[in-house]
């Protein structure tokens, strides 16, 4: 969802879809490992997420390093703030996770709050918007369009969980001249091909990892590791060096396994010729 178009003006049909300018794309959920295609020529990914338990910094950086990957502006749209005490907390944690990072904190029912965002929103402009089930996309999203023909559902009250709404990926156009593309919750996102992106997300553990000793230093317990010198020495946390490790474990595997993929399509393509 995103591409466009050349149209032929008197057959209205279509000449050559453009090239794309980015495409967001995860493998898909399950065993075959196929690619699963988000979104294409996004030029901004609101990261919605909500004030209460659905808040989780492991998640955001997952969204960002998507983001980072493919060269699109990430904005991190916190929701509800009225199911937290100190909203504030949580939009200053968001904001630690990578430097310059832009987080809005809004009222997704109210136009005078979600206004904000509409400077992201304009002409020839597309934003998607991902995030859990129950943080309030949808909800943003009839805002932003001035409507409410999109449904919403609340969330389980024993445990904060959201319940699908959106199914499918859909597109809105804005008054103003901007599309917002909607996508369903995703409980599962893993990572591949985004070392990029990784190593742009954690800049502050990349640099460090760059002096240390030897070059295939697995920073656990390698003499000269200069990560663990620094965890020691509280300029690098713990958690976030092992997320960084664990996404950078979980990128090689399945990136592995996108290149065995494509080459077993590549001969299967050779041999029907």
């Amino acid at each position: 969802m995103g591409d466009w178009l050349l149209m032929d003006r008197d057959t209205s049909t279509v000449a050559r879809i453009l090239d794309r300018t980015s495409l967001f794309k995860r493998p898909a959920p399950g065993d075959d490992r196929r690619t699963q295609l988000i979104a294409a020529n996004v030029d901004t990914l609101f990261i919605v997420t909500s004030c209460n338990e659905d808040f989780n910094v492991a998640r955001i950086e997952r969204y960002l390093v998507l983001a980072r990957e493919v060269g699109v502006r990430p904005v991190v749209v916190l929701t509800k703030a009225d199911l937290s005490t100190a909203p504030g907390d949580l939009v200053d944690a968001a904001r630690a996770l990578q430097a310059g990072l832009r987080v809005e904190l809004v009222d997704g029912r109210d136009p005078a709050s979600a206004v904000r965002l509409a400077d992201y929103c304009g002409p020839g402009q597309t934003v998607a918007l991902v995030g859990s089930s129950g943080v309030g996309k949808s909800t943003l999203v009839n805002t932003l369009i001035g409507s409410d023909t999109i449904a919403t559902q609340p969330v389980r009250e024993e445990d904060g969980k959201g319940r699908h709404t959106t199914t499918v990926r859909e597109m809105h156009r804005l008054a103003g001249g901007g599309w917002l593309v909607d996508t369903p919750g995703m409980r599962e996102l893993q990572m591949s091909e985004v070392a990029a992106g990784v190593t742009e997300v954690f800049d502050d553990v990349t640099d460090v990892a760059l002096e240390c000793r030897f070059t295939n230093c697995t920073h656990i317990d390698q003499p000269g590791c200069a990560i663990q010198t620094a965890m020691a020495a509280g300029e690098l946390d713990p958690a976030r060096v092992e997320r960084w490790r664990k996404l950078m474990q979980e990128d090689v595997v399945n990136s592995g396994l996108a290149v065995a993929r494509r080459a077993r399509q590549g001969k299967g393509s050779s041999g029907r010729r």
